[in-house]
């Protein structure tokens, strides 16, 4: 008996009931998240999350698991940024306001 060699799908990958790696859109998403809108770092966490989770069970091809461990890191960097900046751009604006009080209530007639 011969056996016929493993099958190999237009993605790359061996495996008969496999889902394809989402890594380069993770990726993508989550250069976008850093660079444009922290939103899309958040889908980026998540859909890295779950894929890398897949990945883990067998269910996804591993192959994709360096981007998608890159998208998804770039997406926390993303989240974390942005929190740093709504706590500055808070600060801020209470700076403001409080010198914007001090200073009115210094200067009487």
């Amino acid at each position: 008996m011969s056996q016929s060699p493993p099958q190999v799908s237009p993605g790359g990958y061996q495996g008969g009931g496999m889902q394809p790696h989402r890594g380069v859109m993770i990726l993508v998403l989550g250069i976008l998240g850093l660079l444009l809108c922290f939103i899309l770092g958040i889908v980026a966490w998540i859909m890295g999350n779950g894929d890398l989770r897949q990945m883990d069970a067998g269910l996804m091809d591993p192959s994709g698991r360096g981007m998608t461990q890159a998208g998804k890191v770039l997406g926390i960097v993303a989240c974390g940024l942005q929190i740093l900046g709504i706590v500055i751009w808070v600060l801020l604006v209470g700076l403001a306001i409080v010198g914007g009080v001090a200073a009115g209530s210094g200067a009487g007639p």
